[in-house]
């Protein structure tokens, strides 16, 4: 059974491996191979999940081949209720690229080595989601870094996609660093490195040692390099030069692997909540920076990248505040929107054509209004959770998150109430009211499918300091974009305009410190 998921994986990475010549000679059959691989990849995938969420599957811990040696190398597949998820939304996002790719490279003369470096990067994070090792989970990680390295590269003429795919490689090379000594120290500490073990002897565990402390943050720094957090992530803005379809796998599938690797591995940072600390501020700082910048943007994938940024900001920060199940649902929903957003960025301006004659004098929304429309949306999305049985005072930030989550959506009710149209605003409440439910429904879907795999408890350290930060920052945000809105406090906000733009210079200041390092 443990073969029949991984060998479209495996097949893939073998096609991936194929001399270009060859590849480029016959580029219309080897691309619907690919695509047929991958295809099928999604459907068994998706097959194995239904099959355990009915309850015909169990979860599969099947150890393949190990080395001859002490070596802590076993090619074992770990394939449970979070592995099920991901590897079902990857292969699924990965299929739709590849039939958009078809048309989108249609005529190219290196439409080839563009399906065979796309097929070795899928085989490479299929593989590695379903990785019952730690190292082989970061060999895998590492070749599909590689491969999307090459896939930057594809129009490799263009000075912006060459300066792009350096920075990459090079702030890629940092994380796989920090993972592989994090895989030693934990090795030091447990003599295995595999999933499932290391989930059981951390239940028995009485006492960490430093050296397992020390592992659990480089995980962390693996993780935020991954998934472009602040300050790792200057690179993901610049990508801007490569084609359309490579940007929708990126930000749809591989900057989550950061996301992943901190659920996949929660039993274990879990030990560690200085480390989860760090992981929350991290993830508050890079959501609320990039949302802030990306209000600036005047180029759509610019805009998109920055959007990335802020979701996978938030997404750690759930992670670091324990909330692995609502960090999941992130990953899930946040894909499947940012592959559609960037697979349909072409007909922006076609609709915004279609929509430039609708004008609207906006007008000036009462505070207190808007403020009970927030805490009527908080109080029906506990009330939704609590029809489910669940309170979500004893979720860990779950009070906190919910709040964020009715923040979000009392800004946009906000700007609806701003045009006037009572009927409008409305039925922009009754939509937030369904989401709210939807969350809730989506949420305890998800966590019943993955509560085996995750820790029974897992807080930051000094978890109310944390909050606190938390919510300063996302109330500012939210006070700057209603101050953008309303168009109070215009002066001190323009002058501020054109830092946000630039984002605050930090790409400037890197490449200043790392010179030709980050421009090779």
């Amino acid at each position: 059974m443990a073969y029949g998921f991984t060998f479209p994986a495996v097949i893939l990475l073998v096609l991936g491996c194929l001399p270009g010549s060859l590849v480029n000679s016959r580029p219309h059959g080897f691309r619907s191979l690919v695509t047929l691989i991958v295809a099928l990849q999604f459907w068994v995938a998706a097959c194995f999940a239904g099959g355990m969420a009915a309850g015909w599957i169990p979860h599969l811990n099947t150890v393949l081949a190990r080395t001859p040696t002490q070596a802590p190398i076993t090619m074992s597949v770990y394939f449970d209720g979070v592995a099920g998820l991901m590897l079902t939304l990857v292969s699924f996002i990965a299929w739709v690229i590849c039939q958009y790719s078809i048309r989108y490279l249609d005529g190219e003369a290196t439409q080839g080595s563009y399906f065979r470096w796309t097929s070795l990067t899928i085989g490479s994070i299929c593989l590695m989601v379903v990785a019952g090792n730690l190292l082989v989970f970061i060999v895998a990680w590492v070749v599909a870094s590689l491969g999307l390295h090459r896939l930057l590269l594809h129009y490799g003429h263009r000075p912006a996609a060459q300066r792009a795919a350096w920075t990459k490689f090079t702030i890629s090379r940092i994380g796989d660093i920090a993972l592989v000594v994090a895989a030693a120290l934990i090795y030091s500490q447990f003599k295995t490195l595999e999933f499932a073990e290391l989930a059981e002897m951390v239940r028995s565990l009485s006492s960490v040692t430093v050296e397992t402390k020390v592992g659990c943050f480089l995980l962390v720094i693996g993780a935020i390099t991954k998934s472009a957090q602040f300050p790792f992530h200057t690179w993901l803005p610049q990508t801007m030069e490569t084609p359309t379809p490579v940007s929708a796998l990126m930000h749809a599938g591989i900057v989550n692997a950061g996301g992943y690797l901190m659920i996949r591995t929660s039993p274990l940072v879990s030990l560690t909540p200085w480390a989860l600390t760090t992981l929350a501020i991290i993830g508050g700082v890079t959501a609320c920076f990039a949302a802030a910048v990306m209000l600036t943007q005047t180029s759509v994938k610019k805009s998109l990248a920055y959007s990335t940024i802020s979701q996978m900001g938030f997404m750690m920060l759930q992670c670091g505040m324990g909330a692995y199940s609502a960090a999941m649902l992130h990953i899930l929903a946040h894909s499947l929107y940012k592959a559609h957003a960037f697979l349909s960025s072409g007909s922006v301006i076609a609709g915004q054509a279609a929509t430039s004659g609708v004008r609207s004098s906006p007008t000036q929304v009462n505070g207190i209004k808007l403020a009970a429309v927030g805490s009527a949306l908080l109080a029906l999305l506990w009330i939704c959770l609590a029809g489910f049985g669940i309170n979500p005072t004893t979720k860990p930030g779950g009070l906190l998150l919910g709040g964020i989550l009715c923040l979000g959506m009392t800004h946009w009710i906000g700007q609806v109430m701003r045009y006037g149209n009572r009927a409008l605003w409305i039925r922009s409440i009754a939509v937030a009211g369904f989401l709210c439910l939807v969350y809730a429904v989506s949420f305890v879907a998800v966590d019943a499918f993955i509560a085996a795999s995750l820790p029974v408890t897992s807080t930051p350290e000094k978890f109310w300091w944390v909050a606190g930060f938390v919510v300063t920052s996302f109330l500012g945000l939210f006070i700057v974009q209603a101050a953008l809105s309303s168009g109070r406090g215009a002066a001190v906000l323009n002058r501020w305009h054109i830092h946000a733009y630039n984002g605050f210079y930090f790409e400037s200041i890197l490449r200043r410190v790392f010179g030709n390092v980050l421009s090779t």
